[in-house]
This record gives structure tokens, C-alpha cells and sequence, in this order.
């Protein structure tokens, strides 16, 4: 049996632009900078908490 990839269940462009106009107006252009840098403090902790579990495995082995 061929299974099938629901097309609804992975986003177009047209609803990504929807959405990004969303943030936008939810929380205006001022606030968007300090909302990416955020994350991008976020994901930089998450990488480095993750090196710095992977070094602790090397050690115990």
C-alpha cells in the first residue's frame, strides 16, 4: 500500500508569509530584532550544552 503525504500537513510559502505577517503585527517591528536574538541566544546555549555533554561521554569512556 503507497502511503501519502497530506499536502495540508507542510506549509507553502503563502502561509509562511501569513504567518510572518502575523508576528509582525502581534509584535510590531520593534520588538522583532530582540525576539530573533532571543533565539539565536537560545540555540547558541542549546549547541553549547550539547558539546559540552558530548565531551563529558568521551571522558566517562
Amino acid at each position: 500500500m503507497i502511503s501519502y503525504v497530506l499536502p495540508l500537513a507542510i506549509p507553502g510559502w503563502g502561509s509562511i508569509a501569513i504567518i510572518a505577517l502575523a508576528i509582525v503585527f502581534l509584535f510590531g517591528g520593534k520588538k522583532i530584532p530582540e525576539l530573533m536574538k532571543g533565539i539565536g541566544g537560545g540555540i547558541k546555549e542549546f549547541k553549547k550544552a550539547s558539546k559540552e555533554d558530548d565531551s563529558e561521554e568521551e571522558k566517562t569512556k
